[in-house]
């Protein structure tokens, strides 16, 4: 029994209460934690209400007991605070002052469970704050059936839904399938339609076909002729494979051409039926895509062309050096030969550099060519090249500022200068009737050695800038370019650790900027 009582009182919600007392006056707080001392319960104090309210927060009391007057807040407006943050903690209002007014406005505007008037009796204030912890323990139990009485709600309602779906679940299984049959119909990326062959009637679509004609699949609409549905024409696209499935009873394919692009249609007649499945592909960009890789074929072909035709002319190249040199050193040359002679070795070593240069560039790019190189020498190989196309376009300048004495950067030449003589193209062609500058030049900014390649054309639009780099993407007409020029160099800079900045104002020109990280044992030269 004693094991039990123990266990009865420290379950007992009155042993365990917290209880606030707020009052202006210090001897009046003690008098009532003397007097409350006898119910064990955990009391805390304050001295006015800004300060209840901190205590409030942080120890969330059962009850609450407060002065009426007080300064600042009075209790009617503290307790109504309270009610706010703790709504079931028990509130008593205690009071020296006969004001009926008062009294009402408390009751009214914060429910106060009792009022005790100043002075109080002992007992009657021991009693009045038990009697609010036995109100608050049985709010709290009210709340417990409360919140039972509302799961045992739940569970009736989910029985009742149980049995409503047991007696619906044929028309859902239904329902179920339709949907599902329709959703396959419609994740399908493949535009598709059920047409009926004697009229061209669209009588079921798919989303990706309401999506070719720019309508929503709500809008497809029954017995329209698709060809006037897909691209608002009268009469049948021609290349329409429908008449031809329908009369041999299998599949055909045919190409539908339609506001510049084109469609690949296949129809699929239904056994039987006047009906037939056609299916739309959209095949333009593949065809450009085709045709940009056979010009990049045709390209590389002429490349390996010109690599053998260099190779070749190399030859008879260094026969010419070689005689011109011979000549001029024979005994009793006039200065007229001597001249000659010198012109003819000159125009020989620059066709051998211009050859070399090609062969150079020319070359397959493999992993064991990679090296520390002179970039600058590099950048000069590529313009010797470049020059030769500028023979016949005698308003544009070429300007070279390359620096001396640059660090040597690792990597493949060559593919570095198919970079350059890709920029010094996009440039040219950016030049406005073959008329204005372009310029290169190297140099060195901290860490990295870069060369920068600038025209004064007409530079490039901001909608333009984030896919200059794209593959396939060009603003050029057809025939002046493949889109694949810059991204390949884009790839070729990347492969070097290196990096591209582009600064370009319209109708000024363009800058095309590509640094190269310095070795770590090169990168503290001067």
């Amino acid at each position: 029994m004693g094991t039990l009582g123990a266990q009865a009182q420290a379950q007992d919600p009155v042993a365990r209460g917290r209880l606030l007392l707020v009052d202006d006056e210090e001897n009046i707080l003690k008098s009532i934690r003397r007097v409350l001392r006898r119910g064990e319960w955990d009391i805390e104090t304050a001295t006015d209400a800004e300060a209840g309210l901190r205590t409030l927060e942080r120890f969330h009391p059962e009850v609450v007991i407060s002065d009426f007057r007080m300064p600042g807040m009075n209790g009617v407006e503290f307790l109504t605070q309270v009610k706010l943050q703790e709504p079931r903690a028990q509130r008593i209002m205690l009071t020296g002052q006969a004001d009926q007014q008062a009294i009402e406005e408390a009751i009214n505007r914060s429910e106060i469970f009792r009022f005790i008037s100043k002075p109080w009796n002992d007992s009657h204030l021991v009693l009045t704050v038990k009697s609010a912890f036995e109100q608050y323990a049985l709010h709290t139990e009210n709340d417990r059936l409360y919140r039972v009485t509302q799961e045992q709600n739940a569970e009736l309602k989910q029985l009742n839904a149980e049995l409503e779906e047991r007696v619906a679940l044929r028309t859902r299984l239904l329902s179920t399938a339709k949907r599902e049959w329709e959703l396959s119909f419609d994740c399908m990326e493949t535009p598709l339609a059920v047409v009926r062959a004697r009229d061209f009637a669209v009588r079921r679509a798919n989303v990706a076909y309401a999506q070719v004609a720019r309508r929503s699949i709500e809008e497809v609409p029954s017995d329209v002729p698709c060809h006037q549905y897909l691209f608002g024409r009268d009469t049948p696209c021609q290349g329409c494979p429908l008449p031809s499935a329908m009369e041999t009873g299998k599949g055909a394919r045919g190409e539908v051409q339609q506001g510049g692009r084109s469609y690949v249609v296949a129809a699929y007649p239904f056994a039987g039926d006047d009906r037939a499945v056609c299916t739309y592909r959209d095949v333009t960009e593949e065809q450009a895509m085709t045709r940009r890789l056979i010009e990049t074929e045709k390209m590389a072909a002429v490349g390996q062309l010109a690599g053998g035709v260099a190779h070749e002319i190399n030859n008879p190249l260094g026969g010419i050096l070689a005689f011109a040199q011979l000549m001029s050193r024979d005994a009793g040359r006039s200065e007229g030969d001597l001249e000659s002679l010198k012109l003819i070795e000159e125009s020989a070593l620059r066709c051998k550099r211009i050859v070399e240069s090609l062969l150079k560039f020319s070359r397959h790019s493999r992993v064991e060519d990679r090296r520390l190189f002179d970039l600058s020498k590099c950048v000069e190989d590529a313009a010797v090249l470049f020059r030769a196309q500028l023979k016949s376009m005698p308003k544009v300048e070429l300007k070279l500022g390359l620096k001396d004495g640059l660090p040597k950067v690792y990597g493949d030449p060559g593919t570095l200068a198919q970079v350059v003589l890709n920029l010094l193209q996009n440039g040219l062609q950016a030049l406005p009737k073959a008329e204005g500058r372009l310029s290169l030049e190297t140099g060195r900014e901290g860490d990295r050695t870069f060369f920068a390649v600038t025209d004064t054309g007409t530079g490039i639009e901001e909608r333009h800038l984030p896919r200059i780099f794209e593959p396939s993407f060009t603003t050029k007409p057809p025939g002046e370019g493949t889109g694949l020029g810059l991204s390949i160099a884009y790839r070729i800079v990347q492969d070097h650790g290196g990096t591209f900045q582009v600064d370009t104002h319209v109708g000024q020109g363009s800058r095309f900027t590509v640094f190269l990280p310095i070795p770590l044992q090169l990168e503290r030269l001067p």
